[in-house]
């Protein structure tokens, strides 16, 4: 027997209200947009003025009947208020998945989409959940290898996800010496494509297998108290907690600043820009840094946290740490660092 094409099993899926859809979105002129397993319509809608809505005009919309499209759903959330965002949920067969998010341009026509839809029967039997959405913009991804950087992390996420806003690195609570990381994103939607996409891809970074969830606030938690109070096992030498060991800037890693303006001019980059700020202060007089550089010829900036030593007055703390983050700029950029001799100072995992 021979095996049946998936587009011809997945179209012959529900097939009558799939055609009914069509002519509804000619008929109404609606435009819908599937991207990766959702079908989007408006974000912003036709018409629409001015910045999207603020935070609580999202509703979560859950117990959907699968063999239901935008042709119902659209009209019956349309009906308490005007729509900014409609997402459907979709399958590869082309049922939705079941739910829903419904944005609108303000809260009080969320709200009242609670009040007349929550438990409302779309059909007999079939009772429908509407709620406030979180709205939840953070991921949680454990099991990376330890040897995996920051830089390396982030850029290869700007590479397959969009809206990456900020990743921070943290010693794994369940699978040490594994690393774990909160990935913030610029909105729900962002968050929730990045999710998929990464469980999808099954993402492996340095041969190890990962696991991506959404960030659970009890652990958030825990991880915020973990960045005030450092574990020592993030510091080389075992000095204090969440003080780097001693490790002045030499020589050689002055070096790298000059190293990273010519592998940059060699290959066409631009000249690179590194961007610091001091955003704390040890009494000890160990610097910690917030960093970015940004090179013309790069699409996505490096930008991360670093530890330095301040031995003296003046703007020193912030060569070292510009000295430090051109050495991992180096690395990302695969230059070999034979002859730059000193390592960065070791540092919490932020």
């Amino acid at each position: 027997q021979g095996h049946v094409p998936p587009q011809t099993w997945t179209n012959s899926i529900n097939q009558a209200n799939k055609l009914a859809l069509l002519a509804w979105a000619k008929e109404t002129g609606i435009n819908l947009v599937q991207i990766n397993g959702q079908r989007r319509y408006g974000g912003p809608p036709p018409g629409w003025v001015g910045d999207p809505p603020p935070s609580g005009t999202e509703v979560f919309i859950g117990r959907l009947p699968q063999d239901m499209y935008e042709n119902t759903f659209i009209p019956l959330f349309q009906s308490v208020g005007k729509l900014y965002e409609f997402r459907l949920m979709m399958t590869f067969s082309g049922l939705n998945r079941g739910f829903a998010y419904a944005k609108y341009g303000n809260r009080r026509s969320a709200k009242e989409a609670i009040a007349a839809f929550n438990n409302f029967q779309v059909r007999e039997g079939c009772a429908i959940v509407v709620c406030r959405s979180t709205e939840k913009c953070e991921l949680s991804m454990d099991g990376l290898a330890a040897s995996v950087s920051r830089w390396e992390l982030e850029a290869t996420l700007r590479r397959v996800t969009e809206g990456v806003l900020s990743v921070a690195l943290y010693a794994s609570p369940s699978q040490k010496p594994a690393q774990l990381a909160v990935l913030k994103y610029s909105s729900h939607q962002a968050a929730a494509m990045a999710k998929k996409t990464l469980v999808e891809g099954n993402m492996r970074l340095g041969g190890v297998e990962t696991r991506v969830e959404w960030l659970n606030p009890d652990l958030k938690q825990k991880l915020q108290s973990c960045e005030e109070k450092p574990s020592s096992s993030c510091v080389r030498g075992g000095r204090s907690p969440g003080v780097p060991t001693q490790a002045p800037l030499s020589p050689v890693r002055r070096d790298a600043l000059d190293r990273l303006n010519t592998l940059c001019q060699r290959r066409c980059l631009g000249t690179p820009l590194i961007l610091t700020k001091c955003v704390q202060a040890n009494p000890n007089g160990w610097l910690r840094f917030w960093c970015r550089v940004v090179i013309p010829g790069c699409p996505v900036p490096f930008s991360g946290f670093t530890w330095v030593r301040q031995d003296g007055p003046g703007r020193r703390g912030h060569e070292e740490a510009k000295a430090a983050v051109a050495l991992q700029v180096l690395r990302m950029l695969g230059e070999s660092l034979r002859g730059l001799g000193a390592q960065p100072p070791a540092c919490p995992k932020v």
